[in-house]
């Protein structure tokens, strides 16, 4: 039996601007997915994923060495319908095996199971989790698969890789990935807000592509605002990071902060995390955060050192 296991990931610093290459700050969560392999007897891959809860949500059978899709049951009919997830999953295999020829190329049949320990609508990883184990797994390398499958900037591929804070630029299927000393003395005042709400992020997406390859002094401003996040030592000068790096984005994709639209009467700062409208926020705050955040219809409030690594 072999497993793998990657980190789940939240991109601090650099939203948007990451795909063009700014210096942007990603952390490692405390959970992430692994993958656990055992080797049978018949020439078949049979894939079992679970969800943190333990519930299987995929089951799919492949055959060996040809590598076709013979079966598959999902249980979440609004993510697709049976089977999709399971085509989704035998593309991603594919492009494996164009990477590495050997892989799964013969009658060695195995069971895998993967194990999410994040509820799977967070946000956390769930795709780049997966393609970095499958790329432990096959020897390949796992920025050239996310290339090939999901596509993105890769920050998610490096937080899967490290235990640490890390410094990101994009540059192809070669990012350059620094190790920082990211531990703010004043993160017992930093939460983090699952908001579950997506209607903003395509438009934000949208709009920052079409402006893509013209952003050279905006992209320069969050690499320095990146910089000052790393080096900040109080939360004063913290939650002014803050407030300028979100400025920077309503701006350049012209879209309201969440500060904004949800929470002008918060006593602290709000930053959105990723595309914008989605998953996570930051927060600075104190106790009192987790009530207001509840009262506000967000129940999901999540002190800072519980989440990151």
């Amino acid at each position: 039996m072999k497993e793998y296991y990657s980190n789940g990931k939240l991109l601090l610093t650099g939203e948007y601007f990451v795909l063009d290459g700014a210096k942007s700050l990603a952390v490692p969560t405390t959970c992430g997915q692994d993958l656990i392999l055992e080797s049978i007897n018949q020439p078949e891959l049979i894939w079992e994923s679970y969800t943190n809860t333990g519930k299987c949500w995929l089951q799919a059978i492949f055959d060996l060495p040809k590598l076709r899709l013979v079966s598959a049951t999902y249980d979440d009919k609004k993510d697709g319908g049976t089977g999709s997830v399971a085509e989704d999953l035998f593309e991603i295999l594919l492009q494996v095996r164009k990477l590495n020829p050997s892989f799964l190329n013969t009658e060695q049949g195995y069971l895998v199971k993967t194990n999410l320990t994040f509820p799977k609508n967070w946000g956390l990883g769930t795709s780049s989790t997966l393609i970095n184990n499958l790329a432990n797994w096959a020897k390949v390398n796992p920025y050239q698969l996310l290339e090939k499958t999901f596509g993105g900037s890769g920050y998610d591929i490096a937080c899967a890789e490290n235990n640490t804070p890390i410094l990101y630029i994009r540059n192809d299927i070669k990012p350059i990935v620094e190790k920082v000393n990211f531990n703010p003395t004043f993160k017992e005042q930093l939460y983090f807000v699952y908001l579950n709400r997506k209607q903003n992020s395509r438009e934000g997406i949208k709009i920052f592509k079409q402006l893509s390859g013209n952003l050279i002094s905006e992209i320069e401003q969050i690499s320095q605002l990146t910089e000052a996040f790393i080096a900040c030592n109080n939360l004063i000068d913290f939650e002014k990071l803050m407030i300028e790096h979100e400025q920077v984005v309503a701006k350049t994709i012209q879209l309201k902060t969440v500060q904004e639209i949800y929470f002008s009467d918060y006593f602290g700062q709000t930053k959105s995390l990723g595309a914008w409208g989605g998953d996570f926020i930051l927060a600075t705050g104190n106790q009192d955060s987790i009530k207001y955040f509840n009262q506000k219809g967000f129940q999901t409030v999540i002190p800072y050192q519980d989440l990151i690594l």
